[in-house]
């Protein structure tokens, strides 16, 4: 094991995930184009825009599931553009999946306790990150249950707690929220802040729940046709009169955002 993979150096804190105009073509069709954005910790950062602006894509470059056309992706001052997913996901970086795919015949605990594992810790560690996260996902009633007979709701949470059992500095998040019935939208709220604010990840969220975004986010970016089209403070993007009337509706323009 070289010295870039120590576990002092996977878990250090601080740092920036940095996208430097990264570009993604598929056979000559552009889905990113010269993309940039940073993403610190202790803060929640969405990322918005309509089916097929290049989302999901973005979010594939970032965490090394796809390379770039063009471009480059930092982690915490290093350049893994040419990175696996796996070496980032030990050096601090993780995701979760619009279809989260949990270990359905293992108990939900198992499933936070696996992923512990598969990041270097040892099974007594393992066993009290898992309890710890699911206390802090509100989970703790549903620890021995199997992962299948979680609902909807709680099974997102449940991905939520995986990602997190790998100790990371950033998470992003691909439509955590989707399916969620609204009543439960503000519960998942408070779990994306308890990762920015009770483990200081830093958050990339995107979603097309715009309450749930204006609600926990503190900055963000607006994609279009695979390009930037804004980038600000949620109250910056309501009042953007274009991207009111693209992403958020007409009347979204006249809402109180508190």
């Amino acid at each position: 094991m070289g010295a870039e993979e120590q576990p002092q150096e996977r878990r250090r804190p601080g740092g920036t995930l940095r996208a430097a105009a990264l570009s993604r073509s598929f056979d000559g069709v552009a889905a990113v184009r010269e993309v940039s954005l940073e993403l610190h910790r202790h803060e929640v950062v969405g990322l918005i825009g309509p089916n097929g602006a290049g989302k999901s894509t973005l979010v594939n470059l970032l965490t090394g599931f796809d390379r770039p056309s063009s471009g480059t992706v930092e982690l915490q001052g290093r350049d893994v553009t040419r990175w696996s997913a796996s070496r980032r996901g030990r050096h601090g970086l993780a995701r979760t999946f619009q279809h989260s795919h949990p270990f359905r015949s293992l108990s939900v605990r198992e499933n936070v306790e696996v992923a512990a594992l598969g990041a270097g810790a040892s099974p007594a560690e393992a066993r009290g990150t898992a309890d710890e996260l699911l206390e802090l996902l509100g989970l703790e009633g549903d620890a021995e249950a199997p992962a299948a007979s979680l609902a909807h709701g709680h099974e997102r949470r449940l991905g939520v707690a995986r990602a997190l059992a790998t100790r990371p500095s950033f998470v992003l998040m691909d439509e955590p929220a989707a399916g969620l019935p609204e009543a439960e939208v503000p519960e998942f709220a408070a779990v994306v802040r308890s990762v920015r604010d009770d483990h200081g990840a830093g958050v990339l969220l995107i979603d097309h729940n715009m309450a749930l975004i204006m609600d926990v986010c503190d900055r963000i970016e607006v994609l279009d046709q695979g390009r930037t089209i804004a980038a600000g403070t949620p109250a910056e993007i309501q009042a953007n009169l274009d991207v009111a009337a693209a992403y958020l509706g007409e009347s979204a323009v006249h809402e109180d955002p508190s």
